[in-house]
């Protein structure tokens, strides 16, 4: 049972390697909560989609565009990955509005 838990960190001897493990600890828990900031708004877009409602999934829509932008530009996510996955919830958003001539 010991391998399913994580393994004991050695602690730094060398002062810059002790700083280095501190901002980490500071830089992971910001990129996680943008991370969070990420998902929360893919799926805003994704039940807004799922509603029906054009108008607020395109509005959701565009506040999602924005954090995903933000995302990549500050290397959390791949930029093509954050094109690709604006591509496919435009490509949702804009499905509707044929469903609903239709």
């Amino acid at each position: 049972m010991a391998t399913a838990s994580k393994a004991k960190k050695k602690t730094v001897r060398i002062a810059s390697g002790r700083k280095r493990a501190r901002q980490d600890v500071k830089l992971n828990a910001a990129n996680t909560a943008l991370r969070s900031k990420f998902r929360t708004a893919v799926k805003s877009v994704l039940k807004a989609a799922a509603t029906g409602d054009k108008a607020a999934a395109t509005t959701v829509f565009v506040s999602a565009q924005r954090v995903i932008d933000s995302i990549a530009d500050k290397g959390i996510f791949h930029k093509n990955k954050a094109a690709r996955l604006k591509s496919r919830l435009s490509a949702r958003v804009k499905a509707m509005s044929v469903a609903a001539a239709a």
